[in-house]
């Protein structure tokens, strides 16, 4: 279930229908837009060349040139994308798009299952998903209770699970399954485990990857041990697959599935352990692929260590990755991983030592963007990293650097991706308050972003409009940043007013939305009427649910019910209709799903039904997985979306590894355009 994302035209030279494919099904992107293979080489643009579709409940697959092929991330279909026709009639995508940053990034803020579950408002604050506490539940009015979890979803799941080997059906339970988790009982003993693990010998290659990223989707401790010698290729890893070497894509898969068993145990001990097998598997890593490092400087990044007084494990965490990202003989695609890695371990580091280490890698960072060789995908990935660094302090000497690199690297840096890629960064620097109160840092940011707003070119204006959207979006609440947001409320309301390119018009209804500018809601409205493209009008919508428009939900509704046969912008809209709390869309999406014969729009449905997870859609979901009556494809998108129905956690689990991600960087079970089959492509 590819995440649906668009995959436009290019005027009406190429005219792609939608293919669909297994795998736990996928939503996350842009997949179908990345290098293959892992690249970032080539134009500014950059890019994949291939045409693209949807996928189903699982991995998409891309058939032979000219056919359908899938689709990736929550970018609407049906509206132009900036790119070139090759020679061979394939379009190169412009990964330089604000879209696709917004799509890799935008679950916290989001943060849609919160808002259905708790009427949570939002916050602005994204420490609580990098490793902070939870928010607080308010009443969980529409959240599944555990009876009907683990007493009808779990049981139906497992049922089907035994009954079918349809790899649609397979990897859409396996991965519902680990989404959910085991029953809490009082010996914490896994009865879901020994499930899972079961299909790590399967003769289907996509199965076996599932199962292996499904136990650390279900991180539970017991699964350290089989992960471990999956990802070592020991003795007993080469007998849970049942073949004399362990592959070296399950090996990949088991490394992600052990960073996230160690983002969520509580355990040191267990911690430790996987970072040492972590370690261990780069230090021994004798593949010629790329993906074993790259899964595990990722993962490392998702298990930080105990950051107590005295303890000097997660120093020695940064250590190592420091050192790795400053070997130049490394390959720079592994290398381009370590910036975020590194700032996801500052976290928990308080006073002296916080102070000390944020020094040490800002002058790292800052060094990687002054290298003259340096390769592009390091320099972007520090740009982004340096974001996770600095402060709106005006007195501090690093915030003053970091900020000053920052718009250097804006104006000057020679990868068009890390020039834009510093406008969000920026976005970051200014707004998170630093260790003194002045904050003329925040002023310099805002205007440095609102100059690029009026003035940028290309695709430089659309980034600009978004930044300032996450700048706003960081000081809501702030009784001392009024001033600033009735500022960036304002410049970016003009900028709507006066755009009529769909493409950036959906920057700035995104931006206004992230702004919570009511102000701009009568303009977004009327965008409803006027424009005609599904990008534009699927991201006006998502823009008037982020700002809390409860008054243009008829409206949303009207799109909604229009986009029966657009199943992107059927998403979107839901989505927005969700975040707006609107009671009315569960139930229509429920007879809309009941009523299609359409593989596209199942999957939009299953997936805007998972998205919400409002508890009345768990018996048609469970009606749609039990009817033999319905295609394998189906039923593995109703399989999917119980799950993401029924997570343990408010975020999809995937966020932990796209947040802040250099997604230029790609590699084959990272995010992989020509067959989805990356971690990212799952949902």
């Amino acid at each position: 279930m590819k995440r649906l994302l668009c995959v436009p035209l290019l005027c009406s030279v190429l005219v792609w229908a939608p293919s669909f494919s297994a795998h736990g099904g996928s939503y996350r992107g842009p997949g179908d837009t990345l290098p293959p293979g892992g690249g970032g080489a080539g134009s500014p643009g950059g890019g994949v060349t291939g045409p693209t579709g949807p996928s189903v409940p699982g991995r998409a697959t891309t058939p032979s040139r000219g056919g359908p092929a899938p689709t990736g991330p929550g970018v609407p279909t049906g509206g132009p994308v900036q790119g070139t026709v090759t020679g061979a009639g394939e379009l190169e995508r412009d990964l330089t798009q604000w879209i696709y940053w917004w799509e890799f990034n935008k679950e916290p803020y989001l943060a849609l299952k919160a808002r259905i579950h708790a009427d949570l408002p939002s916050t602005g604050d994204e420490s609580w998903f990098l490793g902070g506490k939870q928010p607080a539940h308010g009443g969980d009015r529409f959240k599944p209770s555990q009876r009907e979890v683990y007493e009808e979803v779990v049981p139906a799941l497992l049922d089907v699970l035994g009954k079918e080997s349809d790899n649609h059906i397979v990897t859409g339970c396996l991965m519902a399954l680990a989404k959910i988790g085991d029953a809490p009982s009082e010996d914490d003993h896994s009865l879901l485990a020994p499930v899972i693990g079961r299909y790590l010998a399967d003769a289907n290659q996509e199965i076996r990857e599932t199962a292996a990223v499904a136990l650390g989707i279900l991180a539970h401790r017991s699964s350290v041990d089989t992960l471990a010698a999956l990802l070592l290729d020991t003795e007993d890893g080469q007998r849970l697959v049942q073949a004399n070497h362990v592959d070296d894509r399950t090996r990949a898969f088991a490394a992600y599935g052990l960073g996230l068993i160690g983002a969520r145990v509580s355990d040191e001990a267990v911690r430790r352990a996987i970072v040492v097998l972590l370690q261990r598997a780069m230090d021994d890593d004798r593949t010629k692929t790329r993906d074993l490092g790259v899964a595990c400087v990722i993962a490392q990044g998702l298990v930080p260590l105990d950051a107590d007084a005295g303890s000097s494990a997660r120093i020695e965490q940064l250590d190592r990755l420091l050192a790795f990202l400053q070997g130049e003989q490394q390959n720079h695609l592994v290398r381009a991983h370590c910036p975020a890695a590194m700032a996801r371990l500052l976290v928990g580091l308080t006073g002296e030592e916080h102070e000390a280490q944020r020094q040490r890698l800002a002058e790292a960072l800052i060094g990687r963007l002054q290298a003259r060789k340096e390769k592009d995908e390091v320099v972007q990935s520090s740009v982004q990293a340096l974001g996770l660094l600095g402060t709106w302090d005006g007195a501090h000497p690093l915030d003053v650097r970091i900020r000053a690199a920052l718009m250097a690297a804006q104006r000057e840096a020679g990868s068009a991706q890390a020039r834009l890629y510093a406008l969000i960064a920026l976005a970051k620097v200014g707004g998170r308050p630093g260790a003194s109160p002045d904050a003329a840092g925040r002023s310099e940011v805002q205007q440095f972003l609102l100059s690029r707003l009026a003035d940028g070119r290309g695709p430089t204006r659309p980034w600009a409009g978004l930044a300032c959207g996450v700048l706003g979006h960081e000081l809501l609440g702030r009784d001392a940043a009024a001033a600033s947001l009735s500022e960036l409320q304002g410049a970016v309301r003009r900028s709507l007013a006066e755009e009529s390119n769909p493409e950036i018009v959906g920057a700035f209804a995104i931006a206004a939305g992230l702004l919570e500018d009511r102000e701009a809601a009568a303009k977004l409205v009327e965008r409803l009427h006027e424009d005609k493209s599904d990008d534009a009008l699927g991201y006006v919508s998502l823009g008037l649910g982020l700002m809390g428009a409860r008054d243009a939900a008829p409206e949303i509704e009207r799109v909604l019910a229009e986009a029966k046969y657009r199943p992107e912008l059927l998403k979107q809209a839901a989505i927005a209709l969700g975040l707006l709390g609107d009671k009315n869309v569960v139930p229509l999406l429920v007879d809309q799903l009941a009523a299609s014969k359409s593989l596209a729009t199942q999957a939009s449905v299953s997936s805007a039904l998972g998205f919400i997870g409002d508890r009345r859609s768990l018996a048609p979901l469970e009606r749609m997985l039990r009817d033999t009556e319905r295609t394998e494809s189906a039923r593995g998108f109703a399989a999917v979306a119980l799950g993401v129905v029924a997570d343990k956690e408010l975020l999809p689990w995937n966020s932990k590894i796209a947040l802040d991600l250099n997604y230029r960087a790609s590699t084959p079970t990272l995010v992989e355009p020509a067959s989805g089959t990356g971690i990212l492509d799952i949902l």
